[in-house]
């Protein structure tokens, strides 16, 4: 019998992936939004459109599952700076491997973890992206420019992503359509 990890990460389809995720969260509570499917869509289309030498579909099922164990208050901040680990620690259990584990860890920073996977910087830019353009219940959503701006020069200031330029290429690129 095969893993859940092995089952999810077999099925090549990623909107059949997404139907898992719908009945994973179903089945375990796990943190899993549209918030979590925009940030997917985002990192595929950077993937196709900058030509990202990644197997894109272990980012794609990175991306679904990394904040599992997200938690919904932002007042908890010891949850929050946590939630990464804890996630990882989950998906190990469901027979996810090491590396993948780490990878999905490693997509914020609060785990110290070095040397950083490469798909760990594609999904640390979805997720500080994404999270920045979409409407949140204490703010509506930064524009595309500001949120690019702010990832570059606030959030990421001081810190080595690989995909860094390529991302703000890519932003630019699709905002130019």
């Amino acid at each position: 019998m095969e893993s859940f990890a092995e089952y999810i990460l077999n099925e090549k389809d990623h909107f059949r992936k997404m139907e898992i995720m719908e009945y994973l969260k179903k089945k375990t509570g796990i943190y899993y939004d549209n918030s979590v499917i925009l940030k997917t869509e985002i990192a595929k289309l950077f993937m196709d459109v900058m030509d990202i030498k990644v197997d894109r579909n272990l980012v794609v099922t990175a991306c679904l599952l990394c904040a599992c164990k997200k938690v919904n208050s932002a007042q908890d901040i010891e949850k929050i700076r946590n939630y990464a680990k804890e996630s990882a620690n989950y998906l190990e259990t469901l027979g996810f491997s090491k590396r993948f584990c780490k990878i999905c860890e490693e997509h914020n920073r609060y785990s110290g973890s070095s040397p950083r996977e490469k798909e760990s910087d594609i999904l640390e830019l979805v997720d500080q992206f994404g999270g920045m353009v979409m409407n949140r219940p204490e703010r509506i959503g930064f524009k595309v420019d500001e949120a690019l701006c702010l990832l570059e020069n606030r959030n990421l200031k001081g810190v080595k992503n690989i995909y860094l330029p390529q991302f703000k290429e890519f932003v630019e690129r699709v905002e130019a359509v």
